[in-house]
Formats: C-alpha cells, structure tokens, sequence
C-alpha cells in the first residue's frame, strides 16, 4: 500500500486561502490518478479534485475555479490550492491514489476506487 501525508491544513477566514501538501513516498511513474478527499462529520467522503498521470485534471462542481491539483512527480507530491474558501469547504482532508486504469476515461470519483493511508489534515472556514 502507497504511503500517504497529508499537511498544510488550518484555520482561515472566508475568502482565504491555504495550500496542502501531500508527500506520496510510495508514488510511482505508474499511478493513474491521485486525488483529494474531505469528509465532514457523519458524510461521505467527497472527491474533490483529480488529477491523471497525463496531468488531466478533474473538479467537483463545488471547487471549480476556485481549487487547483498539481503534482510533482519528482518530490512525489501532491497539492491542493484552495482560493476563495468558503464554510463550507471545512472538513478534514485526504490524499489518494489509484494504481490503475485506463487512460480512455477521466480519473474516478468514488472513494472507494481509490487507496488511503494518511491521518487527513484539517481545514476549518470560518465565516
């Protein structure tokens, strides 16, 4: 199972910004997709922004424009700009990766395609 560490989490103002980190050791040339997570109290996890091996990204209709997944294949690490924040982006946040699949398709939005392994790291908006 890939390694996973999440950081760069905190407390912001709406309208505020943060940038997360995800330092990937396990990360390989072969990944198909990572992605972040965030989870709130008794929700789902919810897929936020994807990103291919190819570097297609993906976004939730939610973050769109506003959130941006980058890579860097040679730090094995993953990040996630989030601009404009809102109330409601707070919740804690999780990295994922998915070793394979087919490069016809956008990468996956269910949790459950992916694998997790770090603690998460939080994000708290206030208004």
């Amino acid at each position: 199972q890939v390694q996973i560490m999440e950081s760069g989490g905190g407390s912001v103002q709406a309208g505020g910004s943060l940038r997360l980190s995800c330092a990937i050791p396990g990360y390989t040339s072969s990944t198909y997709c990572m992605a972040w997570f965030r989870q709130t109290s008794g929700a789902e996890r919810e897929g936020v922004a994807f990103v291919r091996r190819d570097c297609r990204t993906r976004y939730a209709d939610s973050v769109r424009g506003r959130f941006t997944i980058s890579q860097d294949s040679g730090q094995k690490t993953l990040y996630l700009q989030m601009n404009s924040l809102k109330p409601e982006d707070t919740g804690m946040y999780y990295c994922a990766t998915r070793q394979l699949g087919s490069m016809a398709f956008q990468c996956p939005k269910q949790s459950d395609e992916y694998n997790f392994g770090g603690q998460g790291t939080q994000v708290t908006v206030s208004s």
